[in-house]
């Protein structure tokens, strides 16, 4: 049976319909918020998996037609997930993975289907409502209700969910998500905030996150299912005994190594004596044999954990032997690569990345297919993880989910810093390839980036930089405080401390304040006072790192690569484009091959950008363009040659394709029968221009002699009225304005 229930919420109506579609999902609900509508379900398996991880998937499904568009493929069908698809599942996943408990091993698919979009109204918080709900109103075993809102700041004052006019307007952009009682994640860009400022954006959104939290639990208390029973996976004591009895006096020494190769090799060393022991044993089936190492290996991973974390709780003493805020060693370096248009590399520890800058014309934008209404990206940031950088042997190809999101926040921490595209009129495409991995690969890759895109000449804002914190609590199952659960923030973590940690908090920006924000939790949920004490760390974190890269870049160099495309960028009459581009693409391709294959960009605004690596042929194709919208103007005086004589005038091409008349009359003050008789084809004659009439110029060169005393003015003898007159005023390859007005060649 179907049932309702409606609440008002940031000036928009918010309602859930549930028991009238996808009945046999084990929770389901239509979510409406505004004109977008999120069919979000839930399904779990009735036995747990085999493995040591809980295999949980969020899936985000963009429908074309929730916008009323046939997809762009070949096939007209959706394909694989885009990158806004893959962000926005991301998003739903991470503030709902932490509330499964530990040793929940069955699988769990999260979809969240958007069949109306109204950006107005946000698609992903809709459906992060909606993958929780269906959750809580399941039998599947869940310690939510969570929510999530977008927060922005237009004119000082902070605003839930705004709109796409109000988010054009913003200086924060900012996800953040959560519990009634904590905050789960936040996702942010922003211009340059401090970050006070931005801590209180964060808990002004998590006083909406309440409401939404109250208003699910009252829909739970009416249509909630009891929660199903689930055997959670522990391990056996004795068998935990056994191994800690054996080899954990000397897991501890072998994790406060301080090399990260040398200290996985021991730790390696000790987990295979002891998987090897048990491998060797007899067991009744292959079955039992596969599960018991599984839960061997699980064991010894949890010793290194709790060995990790009881190191940094109690004697605050970090895996590499560091403070808990001091950042590993630091170089940067540019130029690496001659023939890139910029490029660095920033290495902090054991975590090296190699960042690239490309310029290209505007007309190599991304164009994008997807439900938000962007259409084109000017700016891009591509992160690459090979295995190599860990040491491995694995998979390379297309970009995976992690790929993808530590590329975006790359992406986002970078932009705000980017010159506008009418100051820098480049697309601009920045990568990122992790050669050496030992945590915060993606923070370092934002650091790379900023110096590839001084050393490219982009004319950036500010340096930015980043580092990623961490947090160790006494007891994960509880919120961190003061009080009753201590806690540890870690600046510059590594691999050990962010695998086993509690938290991975990454921050960026300038000396100015934050550029962007990433959290992402294994608790349930973080305070306000941790987060304060997290941002004040990571700034004075972030300052060495930037006097760092200041020491090798302080500033964006003054010119673009020499392999890199100049460009100039001027602006003509739109209504003179027609005559640029020609009838079919005729004139601006001539241009474009004529100028060595210049790179030609024109707006219907009548902005024009022109690219190549030789200043000169820049110069040549904007002169030819300056030639063709160039209008003449009475009292300009030209050095023009006659291209052809009429019995009644010359015409004497003054500039580009435009002609002026000089008639008969004109050519001298005394009287001329013909002007066959004075000029021929290829003269040089100085004029001045008398008059504009319909198009056509008139010129006059009499104006040049000296003028014979008593002169009487004749009247002008009309063009045409002798033999073989002809009253056109330019060239006919001039006529060609018709054709297509298009913007990229």
């Amino acid at each position: 049976m179907k049932q309702t229930f409606e609440m008002e919420f940031a000036g928009r109506t918010l309602k859930v319909e549930s028991g009238e579609i996808a009945k046999q999902a084990d929770g389901s609900a239509l979510v409406r918020f505004g004109e977008t509508v999120v069919l979000a379900t839930a399904c779990c398996a009735d036995e747990p998996k085999e493995g040591d991880f809980f295999p949980l998937t969020v899936n985000y499904e963009e429908k074309s037609y929730a916008v009323g568009k046939i997809p762009g493929s070949f096939l007209r069908r959706e394909g694989r997930s885009g990158e806004h698809a893959t962000l926005s599942a991301r998003l739903i996943d991470r503030p709902i993975r932490p509330l499964f408990a530990d040793g929940f091993r069955n699988e769990v698919q999260i979809v969240a289907t958007v069949m109306s979009c109204d950006q107005d109204n946000t698609p992903e918080m809709t459906g992060m409502f909606g993958a929780s709900l269906a959750l809580c109103i399941s039998d599947i075993p869940f310690d939510g209700p969570v929510a999530g809102v977008y927060v922005g700041r237009v004119d000082g004052k902070l605003i839930i969910d705004p709109t796409i006019e109000e988010n054009a307007k913003s200086d924060i952009h900012l996800a953040v998500a959560g519990t009634d009682s904590a905050i789960m994640m936040v996702e942010a860009g922003a211009c340059e905030v401090p970050e006070e400022e931005m801590l209180d954006a964060i808990m002004f959104g998590h006083e909406a996150i309440k409401e939404l939290c109250a208003f699910q639990k009252k829909i739970i208390a009416e249509i909630g299912r009891a929660k199903k029973h689930v055997d959670l996976y522990a391990p056996d004591p004795a068998v935990k005994e056994d191994i800690y009895g054996r080899i954990h006096d000397r897991m501890v020494k072998a994790i406060s190594i301080f090399d990260k190769l040398e200290r996985q090799d021991a730790v390696d060393a000790l987990k295979k004596e002891i998987l090897d022991d048990y491998d060797g044993r007899e067991y009744e089936n292959e079955k039992e044999h596969f599960k018991f190492m599984l839960m061997v290996n699980d064991i010894l991973e949890g010793m290194v954990a709790e060995e990790v974390r009881r190191l940094i709780i109690e004697d605050k003493v970090r895996p590499d032997g560091r403070k808990v805020d001091e950042i590993r060693p630091l170089d940067c370096q540019v130029d690496l690569l001659p023939r890139a248009h910029g490029s660095a590399m920033f290495t902090r520890g054991q975590t090296q990345v190699i960042g690239t800058t490309t310029l290209g014309p505007l007309s190599d934008k991304q164009i994008i297919d997807n439900l938000t209404g962007e259409t084109e990206r000017r700016f891009m940031h591509h992160y690459n993880f090979p295995p190599y950088s860990v040491g491995e042997i694995g998979r390379m190809g297309a970009p995976g989910r992690r790929e993808i999101g530590h590329g975006k926040l790359g992406e986002r921490a970078l932009s705000y810093v980017l010159p506008s595209e009418e100051e820098f009129p480049y697309t601009i495409r920045c990568v990122a390839d992790v050669v050496e991995s030992n945590g915060s690969s993606s923070q370092a890759s934002i650091c790379a980036n900023c110096m590839s895109l001084m050393a490219a000449g982009v004319p950036l804002k500010g340096v930015v930089s980043g580092i990623a914190m961490g947090l160790i609590t006494n007891d994960p199952s509880r919120s961190p405080d003061k009080e009753t659960n201590h806690y540890t923030i870690l600046t510059d973590i590594q691999g050990l401390e962010d695998h086993f940690g509690d938290m991975d908090f990454k921050c960026a920006g300038t000396a100015k304040g934050i550029t962007a924000l990433q959290m992402d939790i294994k608790i349930h949920g973080v305070t306000r006072e941790v987060l304060s004490e997290a941002l004040a760390q990571a700034n004075k974190a972030r300052t060495e790192i930037r006097e760092a890269i200041e020491a090798v870049i302080p500033a964006p160099r003054e010119e673009v690569s020499k392999y890199a495309p100049k460009m100039v960028t001027f602006h003509i009459d739109p209504e003179k484009i027609r005559d640029v581009i020609g009838q079919g693409g005729k004139v601006i391709n001539g241009i474009i091959a004529e100028c060595n294959q210049v790179k030609i960009d024109v707006e219907e605004s009548g902005s024009v950008t022109i690219y190549h690596t030789d200043k000169e042929m820049i110069l040549k194709a904007k002169a030819i363009i300056d030639d063709i919208v160039r209008e003449a103007k009475v009292g300009e005086i030209f050095e023009g040659t006659v291209t052809r004589v009429e019995d009644y005038g010359a015409f004497v091409n003054l500039f580009g394709d435009t002609d002026g008349l000089c008639h008969v009359s004109r050519l001298d003050w005394k009287y001329i029968e013909n002007a066959n008789d004075v000029v021929k084809v290829g003269d040089t004659l100085k004029v001045v221009v008398i008059g504009l009439e319909m198009g056509k110029v008139k010129v006059s060169h009499r104006e040049f002699l000296d003028k014979p005393e008593g002169y009487v003015e004749r009247p002008e003898r009309p063009a045409g009225d002798r033999k073989g007159g002809n009253g056109g005023h330019g060239r006919d390859n001039r006529g060609g304005h018709g054709g297509n007005r298009g913007n990229r060649h």
